[in-house]
């Protein structure tokens, strides 16, 4: 992971990550319950990673994914994540850890999400900063709030404010 460009100071870029982190964890979590024998608590992580994989890749997609395919340098990469995001999520639906070859696909397909992640923080999302101007910045940002409900950037506490 680089560290050195500067998008992971971009409000939006920090929320992808931030959501990159919370299924990588759910997704390390559910092996690690497979490895325990304990498939039950294995499966509801599991469900609970793709939905969050599927609020991301709408966030994604209908925003940041979109505002760079925009340039033609950029659509034939954008488009093979957003390939990858249909194959995983096709995989985790039809997903059965009682089957012991999908246990080990599970496995793999984890894995294989770090190799997507990395696609997306070292490739599309330090090219963004040179890329996007403050129009598509803004189309990209509303994309991503009008999926979460939320601005940008403003932490979901439950707590009401004045």
């Amino acid at each position: 992971m680089c560290h050195y460009c500067g998008c992971r100071d971009i409000p939006l870029i920090k929320e992808f990550i931030a959501e990159h982190e919370a299924v990588t964890d759910l997704g390390g979590d559910a092996v690690r319950a497979l490895d325990a024998g304990d498939r039950p608590r294995a499966a509801a992580l599991a469900a609970e990673m793709a939905a969050r994989l599927r609020a991301h890749w709408s966030g994604e997609e209908t925003g940041l994914f979109r505002v760079m395919a925009e340039n033609q340098e950029y659509a034939a990469y954008v488009a093979a994540l957003v390939r990858e995001h249909r194959e995983l999520d096709a995989f985790l639906t039809a997903l059965d850890l009682d089957d012991p070859a999908q246990r080990t696909a599970f496995v793999h397909a984890v894995d294989e999400l770090h190799d997507h992640i990395a696609k997306e923080e070292d490739g599309l999302f330090p090219a963004s900063l040179t890329e996007l101007t403050g129009d598509q910045w803004d189309r990209a940002m509303a994309a991503w709030s009008e999926v979460h409900g939320r601005p940008v950037g403003r932490v979901d506490t439950g707590l009401l404010e004045p």
